[in-house]
C-alpha cells in the first residue's frame, strides 16, 4: 500500500481552477475534528455536574460518555452540512449556519443515543421492533426519552457549552471560507 497520501483533483465550478485536495488529511481532520468536539461536550457535562452536585451520581461514566459520543458522531454531520449550506457565503453568514448546526446536530444525535439507551432499557418489555405495536413502543419510547433529554439532558451544556459553541461555530466559519 503506497505511504502517499492521494490527492484528488478538483473542479472549482464556474472558474475552471484546479484545487487540490488530500483526501486522507480531510478525514484525519475531521476526525480529529469529531474527538475534539466530543470531548468539549464531555467536558461541558461534566463541569456541569460537578457545579450541581458535586460528581455525586452514580452515572457519572455514563453521562459523560454520552455527551462525548452525541458530539464526536454529530460533528462530521454538522462539517458536512455546513459546507453545503454556507460555503462561499459571508463570514457572518457562516457563523450563523455553523452555531445553529452544532447546536442542533449536537443536540439531537446525543438525544437520539439517550433514546436508543432508553430503547435498550426498554426492549425486555417490548414487542419485537418489527411488529406493529413494537414499532408504537419504539415511537413512544423515543418521544419520552426526547423530551426527558430536552428537559434534563440539555442542562448539562450550560454554562460551559454556550461560550464552546461560539467559539467552535466561529473557528469553523473561518476554517470553511
Amino acid at each position: 500500500m503506497d505511504a502517499q497520501p492521494r490527492h484528488i483533483r478538483l473542479r472549482n465550478a464556474g472558474r475552471g481552477d484546479r484545487l487540490s485536495v488530500s483526501l486522507p488529511s480531510r478525514i484525519a481532520r475531521l476526525f480529529a475534528g469529531a474527538l475534539a468536539w466530543g470531548g468539549l461536550m464531555a467536558l461541558s457535562a461534566s463541569i456541569s455536574l460537578y457545579f450541581r452536585n458535586g460528581f455525586e451520581t452514580l452515572h457519572l461514566t455514563e453521562l459523560v460518555t454520552l455527551f462525548f459520543l452525541g458530539g464526536a458522531l454529530a460533528w462530521p454531520l454538522i462539517v458536512l452540512m455546513a459546507g453545503l449550506f454556507a460555503r462561499g457565503a459571508a463570514l457572518e453568514t457562516r457563523f450563523a449556519a455553523c452555531f445553529v448546526l452544532l447546536a442542533l446536530g449536537t443536540i439531537g444525535v446525543t438525544a437520539l443515543l439517550f433514546a436508543m439507551d432508553y430503547r435498550v432499557f426498554y426492549a425486555e418489555w417490548h414487542e419485537p421492533v418489527l411488529s406493529k405495536i413494537g414499532l408504537k413502543q419504539l415511537f413512544g419510547t423515543t418521544v419520552s426519552a426526547s423530551y426527558q433529554f430536552a428537559v434534563l439532558g440539555m442542562r448539562l451544556y450550560l454554562p460551559v457549552g454556550l461560550p464552546i459553541l461560539g467559539g467552535a461555530s466561529l473557528w469553523l466559519a473561518k476554517a470553511m471560507r
